[in-house]
């Protein structure tokens, strides 16, 4: 084992903006009213609490060869049809989802000792909701979206930058840019979502809700 690292280890128990444990218990009557309540709750808290990318998650997948695969990713929406996030549909991602279409994505709010995992198929939006999305976005970074042929490999970061100046100098500076072709949102539809609430002697609290044959929902407290 790694002494440096395990020395880096801050005693559960302790928040690194708050100074302590945010001391109400996580249960399963926090759950009435489904997942997605107690989310946006704890998303907001995350924002008030300063902690960067609020809405960045881990996106799992899996490759052709079964292996699984991760990367951090924006959720760009989130309402009771599910989790959204945007991409080139021919990047790595995309085309894993489209072989495997389902997916897992954990939000991880370290210094307020919180997470959220989703898990679920996913389904490409529609052409308005990319639509809308898209027109949101910095110029720059529409540009981006068709300057980078994503997950694909290039020499260097000049070859990069000259194919940003390209589309940038093809698009001038009137022009509205319109949405790429390939690109668009990604929905994950959630069957399972667990909330991680952190506790002394890892003693956590962890509540997972599960979408049920009768398109119910079940509710467990489950053991760290």
């Amino acid at each position: 084992m790694d002494k440096d690292l395990a020395a880096m280890r801050i005693a559960y128990g302790y928040q690194g903006l708050g100074g302590r444990y945010d001391e109400s218990d996580l249960d399963v009557d926090e759950l009435s009213d489904g997942w997605l309540p107690l989310m946006r709750h704890w998303m907001e808290t995350a924002v008030e609490a300063g902690i960067p990318e609020p809405n960045a998650m881990t996106l799992g997948t899996v490759d052709a060869q079964g292996h699984p695969c991760t990367r951090t990713v924006l959720c760009k929406g989130l309402s009771a049809d599910g989790v959204l996030f945007f991409t080139n549909y021919a990047s790595d991602k995309a085309r894993q989802l489209a072989a495997v279409p389902y997916a897992s994505a954990t939000f991880p709010w370290v210094p307020i000792a919180r997470q959220i995992t989703v898990r679920g198929p996913v389904e490409r939006v529609s052409a308005e909701v990319t639509d809308e999305y898209w027109h949101s976005r910095p110029r720059g970074s529409r540009l981006g979206a068709w300057a980078s042929e994503q997950s694909q490999p290039i020499g260097s970061r000049a070859e990069l930058d000259k194919a940003l100046r390209d589309v940038a100098e093809r698009f001038g500076v009137d022009v509205d840019i319109p949405v790429r072709p390939n690109w668009g949102g990604i929905l994950i539809k959630p069957e399972v979502v667990e909330f991680w609430q952190g506790r002394a002697n890892r003693m956590h609290n962890r509540i997972r809700t599960s979408r049920a044959d009768d398109d119910g929902w079940i509710v467990e407290r489950l053991q760290p």
